[in-house]
C-alpha cells in the first residue's frame, strides 16, 4: 500500500518550512500523538536516543529566547510550540528493554560508537517528528541558529540530554511564504550502482 498524492503533498510536495505562524493553540494531546507516531519509526538498533521538550508556555519560551540567534527570536515568539530535539547521552541504559534480542554491550562500552548511534538516531527521530506533525495537520519550521551549550545549561542542567536542533510547530502563515528554493536534481545528488 502507498500513500495517495494528497497525502504526499501534505508531508512533502506542498509542505514548506514555515518562518511565520498564525496564533493557534496546539493541544497537549496532539503533541503526545506526534510523539506516539514518531517513536514507531526505525532507529539504530531501536535505540530511540531522541528526546523532545515541547516549549509551549510563555515562561518556557522566555527561558529559550536568550539562547537564540537574533533572526530566530520572532519565529519562536510566533510559533505555538518550539520543540527542542535533544539526544540522551545515556540512551543505552534503555537498550535491554528496547533491543532485548541483541548485543547491547558496544553502546555502553564504546563512547565513539554510542555517540554515533545517539546522534544518528536522535536526528532521524527529529525528522520523523516533522513528518508526523505535518501528517497531523501542523506546519514546521526546523532550525539551528541557537547556542546549544546555553540551551543545555538552561533545560538540561544535569548534562544527560544534549540539544540537537529546534523545530517550531503551529499553523503557518501561508501568505508570507517565499517561492520554494531550488533542489538538487536526482543525477546531482544520487547514484545507482
Amino acid at each position: 500500500m502507498k500513500l495517495d498524492k494528497e497525502s504526499m503533498d501534505i508531508i512533502f510536495d506542498e509542505a514548506r518550512t514555515c518562518r511565520y505562524f498564525e496564533k493557534a493553540d496546539i493541544p497537549d494531546e496532539l503533541l503526545a500523538q506526534i510523539y506516539n507516531e514518531l517513536k514507531l519509526a526505525p532507529t539504530w538498533s531501536n535505540c530511540q536516543s531522541g528526546r523532545f521538550v515541547f516549549v509551549k508556555s510563555p515562561e518556557a519560551k522566555k527561558r529559550l529566547i536568550p539562547h537564540l540567534d537574533e533572526a530566530n527570536v520572532r519565529k519562536v515568539e510566533e510559533a505555538s510550540v518550539t520543540v527542542i530535539i535533544a539526544c540522551d547521552t545515556k540512551f543505552y541504559e534503555y537498550m535491554p528493554r528496547l533491543y532485548p534480542h541483541g548485543d547491547n554491550s558496544p553502546f555502553s562500552k564504546n563512547k565513539e560508537f554510542a555517540d554515533r548511534a545517539m546522534l544518528l538516531s536522535g536526528s532521524l527521530q527529529g525528522a520523523y517528528l516533522i513528518i508526523a506533525a505535518r501528517a497531523l495537520g501542523l506546519d514546521c519550521g526546523p532550525m539551528g541558529g541557537f547556542d546549544n551549550a546555553g540551551v543545555d545549561r538552561e533545560f538540561f542542567p544535569d548534562g544527560r540530554w544534549k540539544s540537537n536542533f529546534l523545530c517550531n510547530l503551529g499553523i503557518g502563515d501561508k501568505s508570507k511564504l517565499h517561492p520554494r528554493d531550488d533542489r538538487l536534481k536526482f543525477d546531482e545528488a544520487c547514484q545507482i550502482l
